[in-house]
């Protein structure tokens, strides 16, 4: 059932280690370059998610809480990622609901597209926004839907469409937001050559 509770910003983000972060981006950039890429996009992320007036919870991978609370400060709630693939870890913090999972991919976000986002866990169950490669941006629940972690081909275009699919097989038509890019490839860079400036 939707819910009228305000919905949880979950955003997964890891510690910005040369080598370790944006790694699809170190043929272009190299690893200092890549990793600097991942720090203003989880520092634009974040400045976003702050212009909203709902709880911010930071899930961290690659260094301990206290890096993370240095480099991102005292404001918002953080949480490991915990083992497991992506789908593991957001099963485990998709409760309590209702929540809305980002990623710090994608530098077109406005906190319209959050409140846009909140208002349709209101009346609806599900919410997506999709992204140009096949995977989404967002995707916000009334409710726990482990199902749509399990068996899922992480980091490929299938993503969008496994996730619809399962949806439609249990009758649950999601609202969807307006489609954007993420920022992941070195071609994607082209369309913000500020974030390499």
């Amino acid at each position: 059932m939707p819910s009228n509770a305000n919905p949880r910003l979950v955003l997964f983000s890891r510690y910005p280690e040369p080598g370790k972060a944006k790694t699809r981006m170190i043929p272009t950039l190299g690893p200092d370059g890549a990793a600097a890429l991942h720090k203003k996009l989880a520092e634009r992320t974040l400045t976003t998610l702050r212009k909203t007036d709902l709880p911010i919870e930071l899930r961290y991978t690659g260094a301990p809480e206290s890096r993370f609370r240095q480099w991102l400060g005292d404001d918002i709630a953080y949480a490991e990622q915990g083992e497991g693939d992506l789908g593991d870890r957001m099963a485990r913090a998709s409760q309590p609901a209702p929540v809305i999972f980002l990623g710090s991919d994608c530098p077109d976000l406005h906190p319209r597209h959050i409140a846009e986002a909140a208002q349709a866990l209101i009346s609806s169950n599900v919410v997506i926004g999709p992204a140009e490669d096949g995977g989404y941006w967002l995707l916000g629940l009334a409710k726990r839907f482990d199902y749509l972690f399990e068996d899922m081909p992480w980091g490929t275009d299938q993503i969008l469409p496994i996730t619809l699919s399962r949806l439609a097989a249990r009758g649950i038509a999601p609202a969807m937001l307006e489609t954007l890019a993420d920022c992941d490839r070195p071609e994607d860079l082209t369309r913000w050559p500020e974030l390499t400036a």
